[in-house]
């Protein structure tokens, strides 16, 4: 069977991101570190660090090569949470020397864009009542980190 691992690149730092990124979510491990042994386009033998790591239930894979394409919206990981107090806690962690947007959204200290949502924003967003779900739409698209509470609200208006 194939294995699909998204992969990261970082200009710097990479190492300290790849244990913060796992030191937040469950079930998630650092699961090797190593440097490219050849000289390289980015650098001498050893200058290139390399590392394998998974979050949660997804594999990925990270290098250190200096400066290339800067990470953008196209590419971003979407953390699906329970409750509040966890979505609290990953916002407040990986907000932290970053920035925030609408609807979830933040980018954290390397660059790189985190969705942090409510499994209940999707089951709201899927209710057959639509005009719950455009309600829940609306007050959905006002916020930026999101408040379960508050899109529960929207939902029972």
């Amino acid at each position: 069977m194939m294995k699909v691992t998204q992969h990261l690149w970082f200009e710097k730092d990479m190492e300290s991101a790849v244990r913060f990124y796992t030191s937040l979510i469950p079930s998630s491990f650092v699961g090797w570190i190593s440097t490219i042994p050849a000289d390289n386009p980015s650098g001498p033998a050893d200058s290139v660090k390399l590392a394998g790591f998974t979050l949660g239930d997804q594999r990925y894979m990270a290098i250190e090569a200096g400066p290339l394409d800067p990470f953008n919206h196209s590419f971003s990981i979407i953390i699906e949470c329970e409750t509040q107090a966890e979505i609290d806690h990953l916002w407040d962690a990986l907000k932290e020397g970053g920035s925030t947007e609408h609807c979830g959204w933040l980018r954290d200290r390397w660059g790189l864009s985190w969705q942090i949502t409510p499994k209940r924003l999707g089951e709201l967003m899927g209710d057959p009542d639509r005009a719950k779900a455009k309600r829940v739409s609306e007050a959905m698209l006002k916020m930026v980190k999101f408040d379960i509470a508050g899109l529960e609200a929207a939902a029972s208006d």
